[in-house]
């Protein structure tokens, strides 16, 4: 059906095609990474707690580059580097806060990388089938135009629409897994994201700890 499709539909079908690797692509990709992301987590999270020096944390952190925590660790430890450095202890806890959150604000931008276009998949390529399938049945429409008698009608009617109804469904199936695939990557996005900002609060004590109370 595909093959006897007009050169519109097929082109259609094509983009969809395109649409859907190209969503799974991303999918398999992010999946990877956010499994290493949260195991680096972890084990960065479990270091931290069991290490009571910062300076001691930073000289490890190469060992978790693919945590998340620590590189809101590295933001928050720079800024506390330069106020020590300055005042010989933590005096602007307020700086360091904000210094955290454009660590956590960074890493969440990264996550989000490519997230667009799944819900660029998602919401445009149930039209993109849709326009496929009016472009074949117009075609379907004009062959029956030019047909005589009922049952000759039917028979050239038939397979013209049953091809142009291909690209919405494959429409559909490129949107339907994008969409599911969006939710679930905003889900752990969003639990990850929380992750960093409890993790936050954990750097601010350390912070007290070490520098005596501000």
């Amino acid at each position: 059906m595909i093959g006897n499709s007009g050169p519109i539909p097929l082109a259609v079908m094509a983009v969809l095609l395109g649409f859907s690797l190209l969503s799974f692509t991303i999918f398999f990709t992010k999946f990877g990474a956010f499994r290493k992301a949260a195991t680096a987590n972890q084990q960065f999270l479990r270091a931290f707690r069991k290490t009571p020096r910062m300076d001691a944390i930073a000289a490890a952190t190469e060992q978790f580059r693919a945590a998340p925590l620590a590189s809101v660790f590295e933001s928050g430890y720079a800024e506390v580097v330069r106020q020590v450095n300055t005042r010989s202890t933590v005096t602007n806890l307020l700086a360091l806060e904000r210094s955290l959150q454009l660590g956590v604000s960074n890493e969440i931008s990264l996550l989000e990388k490519n997230m667009s276009w799944l819900a660029t998949t998602a919401a445009v390529a149930p039209f993109i089938g849709l326009l496929g399938t009016v472009v074949g049945i117009i075609d379907a429409f004009q062959v029956l135009g030019g047909s005589s008698g009922a049952a000759t009608n039917l028979a050239a009617v038939g397979p013209g629409i049953s091809e142009a109804l291909i690209a919405t469904a494959m429409g559909l199936g490129a949107a339907i897994p994008a969409a599911i695939m969006f939710n679930y990557f905003g889900n752990s996005i969003k639990e990850m994201g929380q992750h960093m900002d409890d993790f936050s609060l954990e750097f601010l004590n350390m912070t007290e700890r070490n520098f005596g109370e501000q």
